[in-house]
């Protein structure tokens, strides 16, 4: 017969494997019944399984590291929703299936609302994907074989969450267009998508020049959005005046 541990683990009763003779011991101890033992170890399974699930969602979703929202300074864009913002980081639009698209210019802190909104996400148990645009046309556009590109198409339509970062800031041929048409279709009126970009809409001509579906994709991705717009002076620019006038002062002093 396989020693207990190795047996436990082929059950799938991981952290009971590894943490057995602390288990019996504990048991002991408090003097357990068999079902108080039994009860505890499920508990404990339980826990154990939703951490590691947790970890590998997280993994999945290649968010990065991020700011966290309580760093976001409210105060600096000139114009910014933030009860949209705080209704979106509370997944109310993710509940009802619709698309959430941030309009902002470079430096303002778009990336990041989409980074927590995806964080949020993966805690509430979605599996989310965080990539760029520029990603994800490069990994669909490289597909050799119409298998290939199916089985792409069918990864990123059923992500419970897609975010895509960064359209608007190369130009993209017809093919590109197309691709991303579909991937927007897929997911159309089914699953959600966070898209970040620093065009409006009525710009969108000039990611995708001389592209037939680009109005039709404008169309699929704002029927059932919400579109949160942010203005004012770069974040980054900022900080870096602030480091500058630092810098100086100390040379001074």
């Amino acid at each position: 017969m396989a020693p207990l541990p190795d047996t436990l683990k082929f059950l799938g009763l991981h952290h009971t494997a590894t943490h057995l003779d602390d288990l019996v011991a504990l048991a002991t101890k408090r003097r357990w019944s068999p079902m108080q033992l039994l009860e505890h170890l499920v508990g404990v399974e339980q826990q154990d399984r939703a951490r590691r699930s947790l970890e590998r969602r997280l993994l999945r979703s290649r968010i990065g590291r991020f700011t966290p929202i309580d760093a976001f300074d409210w105060a600096w864009p000139t114009r910014i929703d933030r009860a949209a913002v705080v209704a979106a980081l509370h997944l109310d639009f993710l509940t009802a299936g619709h698309n959430l698209v941030l309009v902002a210019a470079q430096g303002l802190g778009k990336t990041m609302i989409a980074q927590n909104i995806a964080h949020q996400a993966v805690l509430a148990g979605y599996h989310v994907l965080f990539t760029t645009a520029a990603q994800l046309l490069l990994d669909l556009g490289g597909q050799e074989s119409a298998r290939g590109l199916a089985r792409r198409l069918h990864y990123y339509g059923q992500r419970g969450l897609l975010v895509l970062d960064e359209l608007g800031y190369l130009s993209y041929d017809a093919r590109a267009a197309d691709l991303l048409f579909q991937v927007v279709s897929r997911r159309y009126e089914r699953k959600s998508l966070v898209l970040t970009t620093n065009l409006a809409f009525s710009d969108w001509p000039t990611i995708f020049p001389n592209a037939g579906s680009a109005i039709a994709l404008v169309d699929r991705l704002v029927h059932h959005a919400e579109i949160i717009t942010i203005e004012g002076e770069s974040f980054r620019r900022r900080a870096a005046e602030q480091t500058r006038t630092a810098s100086r002062s100390k040379r001074a002093s």
